[in-house]
């Protein structure tokens, strides 16, 4: 499996010269999390996520890992400049010819500009993949989930759905509006979506 992916990553480099960095977003359910795991196997990627890294930070018996945990259970977005602390620690890791995947980040205006702001500064394109899904969706997918995942910020779809059309709308009309958004249509199969992911990423 490492030898595979070494050479998808060798041609990729080859015939991308410039590195690719991809973000997913999409509501709580949606999906996301799946879609970015499918690309990296599909492509040999790295993915960086900022759920596992608030969950490892709410398991801490410190000030801020008590904080994250009730905010998470509450489910409640965390701080714009906590997720860009997040954020730019693990961009900060990346290496100048390395493809990424990016999962959960910029959920609010303020992270999709500094995202804009310091990739540009890195001279690193970047695409917004939406995994896009109805609320009804999301609160038939939560309650399933949450009976056998345990996760409490699966019992608050109302809160975490009010979360997000509160403040990651505003992101994505941010990416629409620079031209690097990517809508998917997620109420398909997972292997249906990642198709598309893979499509529309120009990667088939």
């Amino acid at each position: 499996m490492r030898v595979i992916q070494y050479v998808r990553n060798y041609f990729c480099i080859e015939m991308n010269p410039e590195p690719r960095t991809v973000f997913f977003l999409g509501k709580p359910g949606s999906g996301k999390g799946t879609q970015a795991k499918l690309l990296a196997d599909h492509t040999g990627w790295t993915v960086l996520a900022s759920g596992d890294q608030f969950r490892a930070i709410a398991t801490e018996d410190t000030p801020a890992g008590r904080k994250t945990k009730e905010e998470m259970e509450k489910g409640m977005l965390s701080p714009h400049w906590f997720a860009m602390y997040i954020y730019l620690k693990s961009l900060f890791s990346v290496e100048g010819t390395q493809n990424v995947i990016f999962d959960g980040f910029n959920r609010k205006l303020p992270e999709a500009e500094l995202i804009r702001d310091s990739l540009s500064w890195l001279g690193r394109p970047f695409e917004v993949v939406n995994i896009a899904v109805s609320d009804d969706e999301v609160a038939k997918r939560l309650a399933s989930r949450s009976a056998v995942s345990g996760r409490a910020d699966d019992h608050y779809v109302a809160k975490r759905l009010e979360e997000y059309n509160t403040f990651t709308t505003e992101a994505l009309k941010l990416f629409e509006d620079m031209g690097v958004l990517i809508q998917i249509n997620g109420e398909q199969t997972p292997e249906e979506v990642a198709a598309d992911v893979v499509k529309a990423l120009n990667l088939a």
